[in-house]
């Protein structure tokens, strides 16, 4: 009975290296990168990962396209749920989008195609639905200005501790630099809400976000991007960003676990290429941020390779094991 109990012990030890070695974490799906399949998103102009919904990301088509949200699953880059919006009338340049830290999902229709001219802007609030599904659902529409004027921006970012929200505008102009700018600590439904002039930009931005701590904010641009320690609200710059080469980078977003980013494109059938966070891991995205994801599904690879690992694991313990009890049934 002793060799037996031996080999036993060898097969319990395998079965924990096994389950242990087994698929990531839920948080993980997409960190690898993904493509876009659905034909009617053009334009992605935006990028935030569901919280509700581990592997799901929200996106939206930049200019007036409607009033349209689509939730992309990572695994196969098909849409899974297109949310109408009703109660915002007719959106003019849809820029961006952020789960906040009161759940819901906030879109900003903060672009200006006329250059930095009209009066006042809009973002959007809808609760991030709890049931993936093509539904209408009622949001409500806040009124924007900025205390210097108008102001052409692409990138709006609520913090997921305070639930403040920032806008970056886009780009340099002549009496200028671009800057963020700080929105009401509330913002009202039926008043202006004016967004303060905050800290200077030295980069043609496109996409923000926080990192889902809160301690951090990255910044992208065409071909390049900025991460800053948050602190305590004023931003200070530690890093560049390696952003990936792409069509028309528009987007940007951190893994739900924080440590990736994710870089989105315009164009149709986009892809979703991950990038490294300077200074930590990248998680399974294994690449910098020039690295490609391999398309739909991608993001399991990493998933696969320790699953993999842990059954091979378990067959080599049960090849010792019964190989062990034919050797002692020869003996005898």
């Amino acid at each position: 009975m002793r060799p037996f109990s031996s080999a036993s012990a060898v097969c319990l030890a395998a079965l924990t290296l096994a389950l242990a070695a087994g698929p990531a974490s839920a948080e993980d799906i997409g960190a690898g990168g993904f493509t876009v399949e659905d034909p009617r998103i053009t334009e992605s102009s935006g990028l935030a990962a569901s919280r509700q919904h581990p592997g799901v990301y929200w996106t939206h088509n930049d200019s007036d396209d409607g009033a349209f949200l689509y939730a992309v699953d990572a695994r196969t880059g098909k849409t899974v749920a297109t949310l109408t919006l009703t109660g915002v009338g007719s959106p003019r340049d849809v820029e961006a989008v952020s789960v906040g830290a009161d759940g819901n999902l906030y879109v900003g229709d903060i672009g200006d195609n006329l250059g930095g001219t009209w009066k006042h802007v809009w973002i959007y609030k809808l609760p991030e639905p709890k049931r993936l599904a093509d539904r209408t659902v009622k949001a409500t529409q806040y009124t924007v200005t900025y205390e210097d004027g108008p102001r052409d921006a692409e990138a709006m970012m609520v913090h997921p501790k305070t639930g403040r929200l920032y806008i970056v505008d886009k780009q340099k102009d002549d009496d200028k630099d671009a800057a963020l700018y700080i929105g009401p600590a509330e913002l009202s439904p039926t008043g202006m809400n004016v967004f303060k002039r905050g800290a200077t930009i030295d980069l043609w931005v496109t996409d923000g976000a926080f990192s889902p701590d809160g301690e951090r904010l990255a910044l992208r641009g065409y071909f390049g991007g900025i991460l800053y320690d948050w602190g305590n609200g004023v931003p200070k710059r530690t890093d560049t960003l390696s952003v990936p080469l792409q069509r028309q980078g528009e987007s940007l977003t951190w893994t739900p676990d924080g440590t990736g980013l994710l870089y989105g494109s315009e164009g149709r059938g986009s892809e979703v290429e991950p990038g490294k966070v300077p200074g930590g891991s990248s998680g399974r995205s294994g690449g910098s941020g020039g690295d490609k994801g391999t398309g739909p599904g991608s993001s399991a690879s990493g998933e696969d390779t320790n699953y993999s690992m842990g059954v091979l694991t378990l067959a080599i313990a049960l090849g010792v094991v019964f190989g062990g009890k034919r050797l002692l049934r020869g003996r005898r």
